[in-house]
């Protein structure tokens, strides 16, 4: 399970050496968490959760999504809220409030005031987030009374239900704490996210709360947490199909007296472990992935960058290669055939293609390979490609799910 010691289990995110994994979880000093059950999931399950941090100096950071049809919330962040400064932050999950109108941005301000009430601080240092489904309005008084129960339960280690209370169509969980070492000290780093289905290169139907008591200045939150996004959610790909509520919020709370100080040696190594803590997140939402059977990463390099680009987001979001890698079929043609779709008018296009470490295809002709090592090697869990494009200078990685039947029954009864 992703809250298991075993957390860093992908062979393309390395666990950093000054890094731990906590079993059994439980949030940084300074901040205290919970999830219940209000009513809004049909299963019963836990669907509103609140997270307090009570240190009044605060700094945080937030990213959302591209959408041009954002949901209610997000926009409620983006225009009500110290983004710098946030301590708390009350989700639901069960309903999206998106495509609701004036309606859903007035239920999502109560949901802020609300949380506001509960957790003790103004309104303007509360972000609201909600994940489900889209264009039904949100029962404001069910969340009302879910917020009110969770700030009676709120605890350090209730990071674990509120983890749970995000969720919607995830088959397991994506969150964990670890101990960072740093040369000033030792803090502690903890997340939990959600997302299975509608994940796209551009962000993903994904929720991402992260925390930690090291103290960073507002600047140095907002540059991590940036660059971090660009190396993990910004790079993956179940059906590429791009939410409207995408969220991801990093607060710091000082409260281990650990101060980063920019540019040093304890910045690096803190930029470090919230690296690899959001890559390695990024890949389990992308082997949820609502029924996939395994996992591609598509490496791209030469030509120039937006080039680069195009073949990877065509490459991962082909249903026909992900229909190859859920079958476990050694069908390079279809990599071949995505990149060229992906830069048309340059045939002929020379580029090479390798299929974990067989190379298939050179200068855009068939090579003679090992048939049965490239047979073995698509049938495990992670499944590598290398496209090598003329040129040289720019390169794009993304990770994607396979196209499964499972996936195909999920969204086909996604609301009935």
């Amino acid at each position: 399970m992703s809250d298991a010691p075993d957390f860093f289990d992908s062979r393309w995110v390395e666990c950093p050496g000054h890094v731990r994994v906590v079993a059994g979880g439980g949030l940084p000093q300074g901040f205290r968490a919970a999830g219940v059950a209000a009513g809004i999931k049909p299963s019963g399950g836990r669907d509103v959760g609140l997270l307090v941090c009570d240190a009044d100096e605060v700094t945080s950071a937030a990213r959302f999504t591209a959408s041009g049809t954002a949901a209610a919330p997000v926009l409620v962040c983006q225009e009500r809220c110290t983004l710098g400064s946030l301590r708390a932050i009350a989700v639901n999950s069960g309903n999206a409030n998106a495509a609701t109108g004036g309606r859903g941005l007035d239920e999502a301000a109560r949901m802020q005031g609300a949380a506001a009430m509960a957790a003790g601080v103004s309104e303007k240092r509360v972000a609201v987030a909600s994940t489900g489904v889209i264009g039904v309005q949100l029962d404001g008084q069910t969340v009302l009374r879910g917020l009110l129960g969770a700030s009676g339960e709120l605890s350090r280690d209730g990071d674990g239900t509120f983890g749970e209370a995000i969720r919607t169509t995830d088959a397991f969980p994506k969150q964990v704490a670890l101990d960072v070492e740093l040369p000033s000290g030792t803090v502690r780093l903890s997340a939990q996210a959600k997302g299975a289905g509608m994940i796209s290169p551009r962000f993903a139907t994904m929720l991402c709360f992260i925390q930690t008591d090291a103290q960073l200045a507002p600047e140095t939150c907002d540059l991590l947490l940036g660059v971090c996004v660009k190396r993990s959610f910004d790079r993956i790909s179940v059906d590429g199909q791009l939410s409207t509520n995408d969220t991801v919020i990093l607060q710091a709370s000082g409260a281990s007296g650990v101060v980063i100080e920019p540019e040093s040696d304890d910045e690096l190594r803190f930029g470090e472990a919230l690296d690899a803590l959001l890559r390695q997140l990024a890949v389990l939402i992308v082997r949820d992935g609502e029924g996939a059977k395994r996992i591609g990463r598509v490496v791209v390099s030469g030509g120039d960058q937006p080039g680069v680009n195009r073949v990877a987001y065509a490459v991962a979001n082909s249903p026909l290669v992900k229909a190859a890698l859920f079958g476990g079929d050694p069908n390079w043609g279809r990599i071949a055939q995505a990149a060229g779709a992906a830069l048309p008018g340059t045939a002929p296009l020379s580029l090479d293609i390798w299929i974990e470490e067989v190379q298939v295809c050179a200068r855009g002709a068939a090579l003679p390979h090992d048939g049965a090592a490239l047979a073995e090697a698509v049938t495990r869990p992670e499944v590598e490609y290398t496209v090598g494009l003329p040129g040289e200078g720019a390169d794009a990685e993304l990770f994607f799910s396979d196209l499964s039947y499972e996936y195909v029954k999920i969204n086909g009864e996604y609301t009935s």
